[in-house]
């Protein structure tokens, strides 16, 4: 069985452009330009490995998860080859989901969420790139 590679760690934060040149240093990396992802109510730009993400609305997810537990470590991305086998596959191993089918994500990307109360309170996404299922 082939794993899963990792494809990126989010880090909530209240300004991407505020903290951007931390990651930067601490990294090594460039940030990408700043991306809005209506759907999910955030903005994103990715500095290596890492996902900066800051919310749009006060009620997204990621404003309630700042308002709760302040900046800090969001969730973690693992890349799949089928998004939507692997859903099927991870509900029929008794997993919560939080989407039972893939929604836009940044860069064309397909995602999809694990709820936290089934992975050890760790929100996990599923990621499929463009034209893998091609």
């Amino acid at each position: 069985m082939t794993p899963y590679p990792l494809d990126h760690v989010a880090i909530a934060t209240n300004s991407i452009r505020k903290n951007a040149s931390l990651f930067e240093l601490l990294t090594r990396a460039s940030c990408s330009p700043i991306e809005e992802i209506p759907s999910q109510q955030v903005r994103v730009a990715f500095i290596g490995r890492i996902e900066l993400i800051e919310p749009t609305s006060p009620d997204s997810g990621v404003g309630r998860f700042l308002e709760r537990r302040g900046p800090g470590i969001h969730h973690i991305a693992y890349r799949v080859p089928d998004i939507r086998v692997a859903l099927r596959h991870f509900e029929a191993q008794g997993l919560k989901l939080i989407d039972r089918e893939p929604r836009p994500g940044a860069g064309g990307h397909q995602v999809a969420f694990l709820h936290p109360s089934s992975t050890e309170g760790v929100l996990w996404e599923l990621v499929e790139s463009p034209g893998s299922q091609e």
